[in-house]
């Protein structure tokens, strides 16, 4: 009997084998359901059938041919965009428990961090001998005067206005000569600078009126050539498509001129109507870098003001060192101004 009342104290009183089980993760819990089932691999074909095209589109978006209402160009405006059908379909996958939709939505999330992923992380430095900014003011601007002085207050040393009108010139002239001393428009562009510059003239982007200019811009540091540029605009119609096919023009005739610039240090500001990813660009983005891409943080979209879609506005260089590349505050234009900071 002894034997018994010790052995049934012992038992009475153990000590649990180890601590509660933790809750486990949600993202597990909902795996759950998933143990047994065979048909996570036949589930979401037709997500992944998506996830491949996406990724497709991505890898291969030079291929896609521009003779049919330029619908090459068309998708390398927004490109970056297709990067939300990666959480888009991700969710889905896991709401339809597809094995196959999961796997597939690795193709386009790999092909986007290696188009943009650089983009997404901040590559500003500090400092920089000269910094630029450029403007599409909007034609239909209700206050030019309020542009004209957020630009004043950017803290740029050389500015390039686009889209200026006969009538807004005196205002924007008369409100940035306090900041800069030197200044020459074209056209419907212009030039404002804190040094002096010389051998200004308008540069003929086969257009039929003025909307480019080039200036030699004498710095503490040395000369710089400076473009201002604001290439045609572009329309999305159903009946014919991306018709860019005046600005692609221009860009050739813009690239040209860049070509048999002879200083060595270059500066391209204005709205070239067209992103990095543009290939019919090439003619000018083949042979200067985007302060963007060197040397900013983000996409730095310019365009539409009210939620940029798309960076259409352009600063690019080539014989400087990009160190900083921003995007200014919104002022009463349809664009966004950008500015940027360069090293000799």
């Amino acid at each position: 009997m002894a034997r018994v009342d010790i052995t049934e104290a012992d038992s009475e009183g153990a000590e649990p084998d180890g601590p509660p089980a933790r809750p486990r993760p949600r993202a597990l819990r909902l795996l759950d359901g998933w143990r047994g089932d065979r048909g996570i691999w036949r589930r979401g074909l037709v997500l992944a059938a998506l996830a491949f095209l996406i990724a497709l589109v991505m890898a291969l978006h030079a291929h896609i041919p521009n003779r049919v209402g330029s619908l090459g160009s068309l998708t390398e405006t927004f490109l970056p965009w297709l990067g939300l059908g990666v959480p888009l379909l991700l969710i889905l996958a896991v709401v339809r428990k597809s094995a196959t939709a999961l796997i597939a939505v690795l193709l386009p999330a790999v092909a986007w961090v290696s188009l943009f992923g650089g983009l997404v992380t901040d590559k500003a430095g500090s400092g920089g001998d000269l910094t630029v900014a450029t403007h599409n003011v909007d034609a239909d601007n209700p206050d030019p005067e309020g542009t004209a002085r957020d630009i004043a207050a950017s803290g740029a040393d050389v500015v390039a206005l686009e889209e200026l009108t006969r009538a807004a010139v005196p205002t924007y002239t008369k409100i940035l000569e306090g900041t800069y001393k030197h200044h020459k428009v074209e056209g419907t562009v212009g030039l404002w600078s804190k040094y002096p510059m010389r051998d200004t003239q308008a540069v003929d982007i086969k257009m039929g009126w003025t909307r480019a200019l080039r200036s030699t811009v004498e710095t503490p540091q040395g000369e710089v050539a400076v473009y201002v540029a604001h290439l045609p605009s572009v329309r999305v119609r159903l009946n014919a498509g991306f018709t860019a096919g005046q600005r692609d023009d221009s860009a050739e005739a813009l690239g040209l001129a860049i070509r048999y610039e002879p200083l060595r240090r270059v500066i391209l500001l204005g709205d070239l109507n067209g992103t990095m990813n543009d290939r019919a660009l090439s003619p000018v983005t083949s042979q200067l870098r985007s302060t963007q891409g060197a040397a900013g943080d983000g996409f730095g979209f310019s365009w539409p003001a009210a939620f940029p879609m798309a960076r259409i506005d352009q600063i690019m260089v080539k014989g400087v060192q990009p160190e900083a590349s921003w995007t200014l505050p919104r002022t009463g234009s349809d664009h966004r101004p950008l500015a940027a900071s360069v090293s000799f």
